[in-house]
């Protein structure tokens, strides 16, 4: 049993030594079987090794939320400018019109909403994801919640399994309550949890000291966007976590709600994949609004 008493925090982080990859374009997935590589291209570019991903879950607990009341007009005209689409089955069925031929992050976990205690989820039938071609399953991990720790672990690695044999990589989601401390120590716990036990991805929030969160993940992170932020605050975000090895980000609000989420899709794509400063990417958004 771990003993509380001695838990050390790291010291040797090797940020002067970048993780090799060997024939592939991200880390930590040289090993994984064709299939699960080619899912990855899709998400991640192989020129740039980078994705933005367009997260528009949030309905799946949250209902008709601002932004997301139509997916339809609201989500579809940004689709054509993401590398990936994160979203419910539900959703990506009704809404998403399967010629986008974009690759699906499909939300692979549900169980409750807003109204209720939330974390208490259990995992889709992957068989649905094959049938609705996902390239990736996302599932929301809570660790530091004593209630429903052990349960979202479990589904994590539950969906490991299915995701290796089925050959579709799997995202682990790190969950922030109220009671989770948002600092480095407790983001490099939660993505190492992640990966330790299966994720071939990582979703996490930036903070200080994210270069520490990213170099003892041995898999790809990508950063959520979280709250609605003005866009160049998001932007330089964005530029942040790919500076300190963020594999890409997986942003919604700061996105759909923004005053003209088309320009700023396009903005954070500068910034992730052309190497755009904030500054730089706060003009290019200026430049493209209506």
């Amino acid at each position: 049993m771990a003993d509380l008493d001695d838990i050390r925090d790291g010291k040797e982080f090797g940020l002067d030594k970048p993780a090799e990859s060997k024939g592939f374009h991200l880390k930590g997935c040289d090993h994984l079987e064709w299939g699960m590589k080619n899912r990855l291209s899709r998400i991640f570019r192989p020129d740039t090794g980078k994705t933005v991903m367009l997260a528009f879950d949030h309905g799946f607990i949250m209902g008709p939320t601002s932004g997301v009341e139509r997916v339809d007009l609201n989500i579809v005209p940004l689709v054509e400018y993401a590398d990936c689409l994160m979203g419910a089955r539900g959703i990506i069925r009704s809404c998403i019109p399967p010629t986008s031929n974009k690759p699906i992050c499909l939300r692979s976990d549900a169980g409750t909403s807003i109204l209720t205690e939330l974390n208490h989820n259990v995992i889709i039938d992957v068989e649905d994801a094959l049938r609705i071609n996902a390239s990736a399953m996302a599932i929301m991990l809570a660790i530091g919640d004593p209630a429903t720790e052990a349960k979202t672990i479990a589904n994590l690695y539950k969906l490991a399994d299915l995701g290796s044999r089925h050959g579709i990589p799997v995202m682990g989601v790190t969950a922030v309550g109220k009671d989770m401390t948002r600092d480095a120590r407790y983001f490099g716990l939660a993505s190492r949890i992640c990966a330790e036990n299966g994720a071939n991805i990582v979703k996490t929030y930036y903070c200080e000291g994210f270069s520490k969160v990213t170099a003892c993940c041995p898999v790809p992170i990508v950063i959520a966007g979280g709250k609605k932020l003005p866009e160049d605050e998001a932007l330089e975000l964005a530029y942040k976590a790919i500076n300190d090895g963020a594999s890409g980000v997986d942003m919604g609000r700061n996105v759909f709600q923004s005053e003209d989420p088309i320009a700023m899709i396009q903005a954070v794509g500068g910034v992730v994949h052309d190497g755009l400063t904030p500054a730089e990417g706060f003009e290019k958004f200026n430049d493209l609004k209506k």
